[in-house]
């Protein structure tokens, strides 16, 4: 199994968001990391600044305890694509779907139901990192040492 499988097998619990992990899983794996990650390597258009920027970016659009969710130790919150578009603002969203060539609609179902999984994995402890999530090969060994503990 490839990195990448490995990763998003771990990250959806072995579920399918759409085309396979190589594909539209991949791409937008490479978009949350590169948002995560502070803007390094990612898609154009997609949030710059970390983690604690797309906080921010929750907290300032009335959607601050849905990420905390994500954050803490319980239950996921759910978060609809229009919400997440709201959040993350239709320009990220459309320039992501036109990459991928996907509608923005498409983009923003996925997005709803991997970034939730992929922050909740990033912070098993319950609590933002003091020091951030690194840059994209940090996140990236994050996710692999939980793909190959299973948390």
């Amino acid at each position: 199994m490839s990195l990448l499988n490995s990763v998003m097998s771990a990250i959806t619990g072995g579920s399918s968001l759409g085309q396979g992990a190589g594909g539209v899983q991949g791409a937008l794996l490479n978009a949350v990391v590169g948002m995560l990650a502070g803007g390094q390597g990612q898609a154009s258009g997609a949030a710059s600044g970390g983690l604690g920027e797309l906080i921010g970016k929750f907290t300032q659009g009335g959607m601050g305890d849905v990420i905390g969710s994500w954050i803490g130790t319980g239950q996921n919150a759910p978060i609809s694509a229009d919400q997440l578009t709201s959040v993350l603002g239709s320009d990220t969203i459309g320039n992501l779907a036109s990459q991928l060539g996907l509608s923005n609609g498409d983009v923003a179902g996925q997005l709803s139901q991997l970034l939730p999984q992929v922050i909740d994995k990033l912070t098993p402890d319950g609590q933002t990192p003091t020091g951030g999530l690194g840059g994209i090969s940090d996140i990236l060994s994050q996710l692999t040492a939980r793909a190959n503990t299973g948390q």
